[in-house]
This record gives C-alpha cells, sequence and structure tokens, in this order.
C-alpha cells in the first residue's frame, strides 16, 4: 500500500534532500519550503530512517482534511483509529505548526488535538495514554495551513540528526544533517582530499567519515517506528543487515581536521572514537592562519566561530583578513567552502566569493560561500557575471 509521507530538513537543503530520497526509490518527491513530500510503502519509511543524513523525522501522513475552527480540528483527530496504530501504553506528545492558521492559539490546538486522541483511546480501550512532552513515545505532528490541516505520526522519535554516536559537543553545534547537506552541496566524493581547519567538536569530520564508508547514519540508534504497529521485525533486520553488508572498511580517509584549541580536539577526537574512525581521520592541533595545505589541491570546508558580542565581532573582522591572505599563499589549488552567520565574512576575508548558498542553521540565517583558490587570481576584482551578491 502506497503511504504519504513528509519529510523536513534544514531550509536550503530541499533538493538535497529530494535528491537522496529518489535515491531510496521514493515516489514522486516533491519540495516544500522546509522539507518534501514522497509517497511509498513502510519499507521505504524504516529505509528513510536509517540512511538519509539530511531529512530531520520521517513523518507518517495519517488525516488531510480542510478546516474552519479549532473544533473541526478536535473532530478530525477524535475520528482517527489511534489504537490501531499504537499501543494505548506509549506516551504521547502533539506538536502543532501553523501558517496563516485561523485558530486563536496554537496551544489550544495543541490542548484539543492531545484531547481528541486521548477520547479516541477511551472510547475504543477504555484508557488513554500518558503525555510525557519530554521523552514520549509516540509523537503527533499538526500542519496548519489558512483551510487545510494534516495530521501525521512521527516514525522518527529523536531528530534524525542525533546520529547516536555523539559523545558531546562543544558550543553552538552545526546540526549533522545540515553538515551532511553541506558536503554533497559542495560535491565531495570521498576521494578528494577534504580539511576543516577550524573542526570544533568535528561535525564535519564525523560526517565526512560516514559518507567515506558508506556508512547509513542511524545505524546506531532506535526510531519511533518501531513502537508503531506498522513496524515489520523481519523486515527491519533484513535492511539494517543489507546496511551493514556495505560497509566499507578502509586504512585510511582523506579527511583531516585541525583547531587551535585543545578542548576542541578533545571534542572531536571522542566524537570520531564514538564513531569507531578516530584511526582512519588525521586531527592536529593547529592555526589555520600558520597550517600549510595537507595535499596540492582539495576541499576546505569550515564553520569558523561568528561573534554575538561586540568584541567578538571586533576581533573576527580583524581574522577574515588574515584568513584571506593564508588561504591565497597556502591553498592555491583548492576550493574553499566557509559556512558562516556572519554575513560580512565575504567583504572581510577579501577574496571573491564564486557562489553564495543560503541555507538556515536552526532559524539562524547563514551562507555558504564558495572560494575558488588560484594562485595570483584571488584578490577581489570587478564582480563578474557569474559572481553575483544575494545580499
Amino acid at each position: 500500500m502506497t503511504e504519504h509521507f513528509f519529510a523536513p530538513c534544514p531550509r536550503g537543503l530541499e533538493h538535497v534532500l529530494q535528491d537522496e530520497l529518489a535515491g531510496l526509490h521514493a515516489t514522486s518527491p516533491r519540495v516544500v519550503d522546509g522539507g518534501v513530500h514522497f509517497e511509498g510503502g513502510f519499507e521505504l519509511c524504516f529505509a528513510a530512517n536509517l540512511e538519509s543524513r539530511v531529512a530531520s523525522r520521517i513523518l507518517w501522513q495519517v488525516a488531510h482534511a480542510p478546516y474552519r475552527n479549532e473544533r473541526n480540528l478536535y473532530e478530525l483527530a477524535r475520528g482517527l483509529p489511534w489504537n490501531r496504530w499504537f499501543p494505548v501504553g506509549n506516551s504521547i506528545r502533539v506538536d502543532v505548526v501553523g501558517i496563516r492558521a485561523p485558530v486563536k492559539s496554537l496551544d489550544f490546538v495543541t490542548l484539543r488535538i492531545k484531547d481528541a486522541v486521548c477520547d479516541a483511546f477511551r472510547a475504543a480501550v477504555g484508557k488513554r495514554p500518558d503525555v510525557d512532552t519530554r521523552n514520549p513515545d509516540t509523537r503527533i505532528h499538526a500542519f496548519l495551513t489558512a483551510s487545510e490541516a494534516t495530521l501525521y505520526l512521527d516514525t522518527s522519535g529523536e531528530p534524525l540528526f542525533k546520529r547516536g554516536y555523539r559523545s558531546s559537543t562543544g558550543e553552538a553545534p552545526l546540526r549533522e544533517n545540515l553538515a551532511a547537506g553541506i558536503l554533497r552541496l559542495i560535491g565531495w566524493d570521498a576521494r578528494t582530499t577534504l580539511l576543516d581547519p577550524m573542526c570544533g567538536s568535528g561535525t564535519f569530520l564525523c560526517e565526512a567519515a560516514l559518507i567515506a564508508l558508506d556508512r547509513a547514519p542511524g545505524l546506531d540508534r532506535e526510531f519511533a517506528f518501531q513502537r508503531l504497529a506498522i513496524h515489520d521485525d523481519a523486515a527491519w533486520n533484513a535492511i539494517k543487515a543489507r546496511a551493514r553488508q556495505r560497509v566499507r572498511k578502509p586504512d585510511a580517509l582523506p579527511i583531516s581536521g585541525s583547531d587551535r584549541y585543545g578542548e576542541a580536539l578533545k571534542l572531536a577526537r571522542a566524537n570520531l572514537r564514538a564513531l569507531g574512525v578516530d584511526q582512519l581521520v588525521m586531527l592536529k592541533q593547529a592555526d589555520v592562519l600558520e597550517m600549510r595545505a595537507p595535499a596540492p589541491s582539495g576541499l576546505l570546508v569550515t564553520n569558523p566561530p561568528y561573534g554575538v558580542r561586540l568584541e567578538d565581532q571586533n576581533a573576527l573582522a580583524a581574522l577574515y583578513p588574515k584568513l584571506g591572505d593564508a588561504l591565497k599563499k597556502k591553498y592555491a589549488g583548492w576550493i574553499a567552502h566557509i559556512f558562516t552567520a556572519d554575513l560580512r565574512l565575504p567583504k572581510l576575508i577579501g577574496l571573491s566569493a564564486s557562489r553564495r548558498t543560503p541555507l538556515y542553521n536552526g532559524a539562524l540565517e547563514c551562507r555558504l560561500f564558495e572560494f575558488k583558490l588560484i594562485a595570483g587570481s584571488m584578490r577581489r576584482q570587478k564582480r563578474g557575471a557569474g559572481d553575483k551578491s544575494d545580499e
């Protein structure tokens, strides 16, 4: 049977996710702002949870209907066979998102949908599920437009960017699915040398290692669909077994990282160790302004710190020109990709960006800047036709 699903993702990565889902043989993957709608069976749902590097969740659509008010939403949820999809012993949480929704309060809608689910269970089995807003067994999502409501069951549970390996994070960590999407955007093919010279807790390094090993990002975690009636243990075990069989076992990877601060490197090393790739990825303590390129050519990708306080912003304003000089002198033949929320960077770094891709890290508007580091021609020239600013 064909089911309807929605996979949210970091904004700006929708087409990357569309390609990924098409590669998993999803039917009719369709991009909307913030995610991709697609169709398929439940085995596709299991595989998408296991394999997707870019999706934040995989949501199963269980209802879609027009509505006018909160009572319509209660009736829509009350009429669904929740007890056929998960047992009354599962704790629940309801999340509601609305765009121009004609309701007084999304919090009140959340309460009404929760009441409807509980009332449906009470009528069907004589008991109601408990509510757990922190660690529920089953999450119910509602999305409201001005005239239509869609209800989903969350088949993922914890967000998919939580891969299951991370032991700790540094300050303001880059989400794993955003890092994986950026690696896809820059065209890294797992054979080209990759360097993150300001690696922090190592998110780019870990995601690159998973890609290079062809290792499914969800192999080390559990999913909410395992607590739903749709779960098929035999099918799930077969999907996981195929994923495990294809994992590569190289002696080394063309991936390296560095950071100026030893504490950051400890976090990166701990995360790589938890992933089992600490012997495959090269790490060293070094200042990006002083270190030399590890190969004649390659891809540099990094998420440098950005300043919130004025003194941080001033320090970064002084860093960027030095970073531009270092890239020019020591990385000729490379392509640098810098992901940042600091939109001053291309003006201060003194290099001409060949591409600027808008992305979001959560709600934070960012850019992925590309700099082609060709010796002798990288200083900002008169803007060419191919260097268009979106700012």
